[in-house]
């Protein structure tokens, strides 16, 4: 008796298709506060719709459509909050992350998806020559407010593996410094970090903002303009490049790769966080995706294997690069010596 071979399904086409359902629903029940209310209520449709200022059809509707792909959880007629989506998704919770999808979702970033088609064809954004890279470019602004949540405990992370003893002078460079955290996550550490932010004006008041916060805005000071053009100065101990060299190829990474070389001190070390595919290109899921968006936004920005930052940092006179893990993170630490 022979097997049959198993027939051909178009499940995967019509739920590729479909898959913006997903996100807009998500994104409506943001804007709707829908999660934390679940977690205030009994969890019935109509108690939720009451809090919630919406109707009660069309919590419902909604609801069910969480539950079906794994938001929440239902019992009889009464909703609940998983392990995940009360962690990350009730606004109560310190890890709240509903704010990030005020950029992943926003016009600015969808609309160089609207233009793939042309962005294959082109090897680059088509939203314009620039894309994403526009200088002082409103979307960065709206970056840094809505990533900050999200980025804390991986600035956290960083800043124990590249300073874990915290009492030493130290002068940081943050490179792209969008909220800030990278930096003041050595500041608020280490008493005696002095921060040096570059980025463009109107970001740095993001970080202006978070650093009088978090009580180090003694500490924090701001270089305004291009990571290529301005002057960074010299005798840095630490150089952070936090999800900042995925927007650029090869040659122009090296480039700014020597410029930072040059600014650190002997000894000091630069810090990149970045989306680091394994060799094949297709895995880890979430990271092996992320070349799509900078062909979407980017003119000439990828993610990059170990292998391929390995080369470029020693071609601008790195002597030895280390990667590290940052669970439960996407991205991946490299240290690179001097």
């Amino acid at each position: 008796m022979t097997s049959q071979a198993p027939q051909p399904s178009p499940m995967l086409f019509f739920d590729t298709v479909n898959s913006f359902h997903r996100s807009e629903a998500l994104k409506a029940a943001i804007e709707l506060d829908l999660f934390t209310s679940v977690a205030s209520t009994n969890g019935t449709a109509s108690e939720i719709a009451a809090r919630s200022q919406a109707s009660e059809r069309g919590v419902r509707i909604l609801c069910d459509y969480l539950t079906m792909i794994g938001f929440l959880g239902k019992q009889g007629n009464t909703y609940s909050l998983t392990q995940d989506t009360a962690a990350f998704l009730d606004r109560r919770s310190p890890a709240y992350l509903g704010s990030v999808t005020d950029f992943l979702l926003s016009d600015q970033l969808r609309a160089g998806f609207r233009s793939l088609t042309e962005a294959v064809r082109k090897g680059g954004t088509a939203i314009s020559e620039e894309g994403s890279l526009e200088p002082d470019h409103p979307m960065w602004q709206t970056f840094a407010r809505a990533m900050a949540p999200m980025m804390y405990p991986v600035s956290q992370a960083i800043a124990q593996i590249v300073d874990p003893q915290a009492n030493g002078k130290l002068k940081v460079l943050d490179i792209a410094s969008s909220h800030g955290l990278f930096g003041l996550a050595f500041a608020t550490r280490n008493p005696n970090a002095e921060i040096y932010a570059v980025d463009w004006a109107n970001v740095l008041e993001v970080g202006k903002e978070n650093a009088a916060r978090m009580g180090a805005a003694d500490r924090y000071h701001t270089i305004p303009g291009s990571a290529f053009d301005v002057d960074f100065g010299t005798n840095y101990d630490v150089v952070l490049l936090t999800n900042f060299l995925h927007h650029f190829d090869k040659p122009t990474n090296e480039s700014l790769m020597k410029k930072v070389h040059a600014a650190l001190k002997d000894g000091g070390c630069a810090a990149t966080l970045e989306f680091v595919p394994n060799e094949d290109r297709i895995s880890p899921e979430g990271v092996a995706g992320f070349p799509l968006i900078m062909l979407a936004s980017t003119p000439s920005g990828d993610a990059y294997t170990f292998a391929e930052f390995d080369r470029m940092f020693k071609n601008a006179g790195f002597a030895k690069n280390e990667i590290h893990a940052l669970e439960p993170a996407f991205q991946q630490l490299i240290v690179s010596r001097k």
